[in-house]
């Protein structure tokens, strides 16, 4: 029979190894909360996506606004993954987020360029592919082909933009699109290709211009939340079901309608 000494040594032993194991459950269910953390990008890009502030990035899905960042938030709503939502520079964040697990982009065009590249849940909303002038330009077209020989202000890593570039068109490309209307109104850019509610809505916020002119609008694509070859797609198809169980509810409608 053990002696009383011996007795307190093994029950300490045993709380100790509880607490060995108490503690490696912990660590692993800890990871596996790490492991499904979704960590979900997008830019500046009103009434689509917004800073609250205005500015051109966010730490904090709070800081984030706009027709797609509502939809989105309203598909998480519906779902048990921690995530991080934060607002970057577009070309820093697609590149970015590919390769890298768990990691998405929103809100992303899907082209047929891109479709090998993502797996994709939506869709969000559509943009409207649009060549505007300034006010005062007398420039018109009747095909994409009409502005072959025009220089055209874009931005780095937009759908748009990288599209002309691929078509052979002359594309003066910068770093975001926010400086784009003063290029035309200072004569830089003969037109600027954006989103058809981008555009204008960009001009009077950022530089207080309206009256761009609509001259062309030559393509309309889906957009999506775009999330890298490297994520579960069992996380995927989650999203997928909760976006679709959103819309059917009719809260992508109501959102929808909130920015007309």
């Amino acid at each position: 029979m053990p002696s009383e000494s011996t007795a307190v040594v093994t029950t300490l032993f045993k709380a100790a190894k509880s607490g060995v194991l108490a503690l490696t459950l912990a660590a692993f269910a800890t990871a596996s909360v790490a492991a499904e953390r979704l960590y979900i990008f997008t830019e500046n890009y009103p009434p689509y996506n917004a800073s609250v502030s205005g500015k051109s990035f966010a730490h904090d899905e709070d800081d984030i606004t706009g027709i797609c960042s509502d939809m989105v938030k309203a598909m998480l709503a519906r779902v048990d993954y921690d995530y991080v939502m934060k607002m970057r520079a577009w070309s820093y964040a697609y590149d970015w987020v590919q390769g890298r697990e768990n990691h998405g982009l929103f809100c992303t065009a899907r082209t047929e360029e891109r479709e090998d590249l993502f797996q994709w849940v939506g869709p969000l909303a559509s943009i409207k592919w649009t060549l505007f002038a300034a006010p005062d330009s007398d420039i018109t077209l009747d095909s994409l082909e009409d502005a072959r020989e025009l220089q055209i202000a874009g931005y780095k890593g937009d759908v748009m933009s990288e599209y002309l570039v691929g078509q052979g068109f002359n594309v003066a490309m910068g770093m975001s699109g926010d400086v784009n209307t003063r290029r035309l109104m200072l004569g830089q850019a003969d037109l600027w290709v954006t989103d058809g509610l981008v555009g204008p809505l960009v001009a009077e916020q950022e530089h207080g211009i309206t009256g761009l002119k609509p001259v062309l609008v030559f393509r309309e694509t889906p957009m999506y939340l775009a999330f890298s070859k490297n994520t579960d797609p069992a996380i995927v198809a989650d999203l997928q079901q909760a976006l679709d169980a959103a819309r059917a509810a009719g809260e992508l409608d109501a959102i929808a309608a909130r920015y007309e």
